[in-house]
């Protein structure tokens, strides 16, 4: 690979990572004022996140739908639209948002508890606790598939105790718009049947980005939770 095509390659990992870094930004303001909250409802949430964005960063687009679920409705895979709901006391929310931040795709996604359930209090640390081990495998494995992804992060949810609540962990993601998944683009996705490395080159020639998604459920109590961030691009500490 020449200087040029290297340079390239850098500038995007940096903008994938820079769209990243703005879309915790937003999450974390979303908490600092509170915007979760028991007696609010999902719309209602979703509604004032995406004001936030645009009064915030200027975004306007978002590359999939965005999400805010709570109580059973965390049960819920990506394709379902279910009804509006109040979000009660003791309750577990989720929210998944794809922001466009000057072109590039962010696609992040985190969890929230509302009261003190131990159950759902663990849901939400095994989310963050899997997402380590699931990356960690996958950096130390370079010609990794994304089956072999898949099957590993399958064992982790396995073992602590909860089921996939979908049929992949992630995705590629790029500049906007990404080469659309469908079909037989399965090769795409970290799931079965995924069967070349991760880390090649996509359709126009660029290094494939990865995001790692993780939707846990317990059927058991009735609800679920969500996490997801760039897998193969890391944050350096601050």
């Amino acid at each position: 690979m020449g200087e040029v095509e290297v340079d390239a390659e850098s500038e995007r990992a940096a903008r994938l990572l820079a769209a990243e870094v703005t879309a915790m930004e937003l999450f974390a303001e979303v908490e600092r004022r509170g915007l979760i909250a028991a007696g609010r409802r999902d719309r209602q949430i979703s509604d004032e996140i995406r004001d936030l964005a645009g009064s915030m960063f200027g975004v306007q687009k978002y590359w999939h739908k965005r999400i805010v679920r709570s109580g059973p409705h965390t049960l819920q895979p990506y394709k379902e639209n279910p009804p509006d709901r109040v979000i009660e006391a003791d309750d577990i929310v989720f929210a998944d948002f794809g922001p466009i931040f000057d072109g590039w795709e962010a696609d992040f996604g985190r969890t929230f508890v509302i009261g003190d359930d131990p159950v759902k209090h663990r849901l939400n640390a095994d989310l963050a606790t899997i997402f380590a081990a699931g990356q960690q495998h996958f950096l130390e494995r370079p010609d990794i598939t994304g089956e072999q992804l898949f099957a590993h992060v399958q064992r982790l949810v396995a073992d602590a105790g909860w089921e996939i609540g979908i049929p992949h962990t992630g995705h590629t993601l790029g500049e906007f718009p990404h080469e659309r998944i469908e079909g037989d683009k399965v090769t795409y996705y970290i799931t079965p049947g995924s069967d070349q490395p991760l880390r090649r080159a996509d359709a126009a020639g660029h290094a494939c980005h990865w995001i790692l998604e993780l939707h846990l459920v317990d059927r058991e109590h009735g609800f679920g939770g969500f996490y997801e961030q760039l897998l193969d691009l890391q944050h350096q500490p601050s």
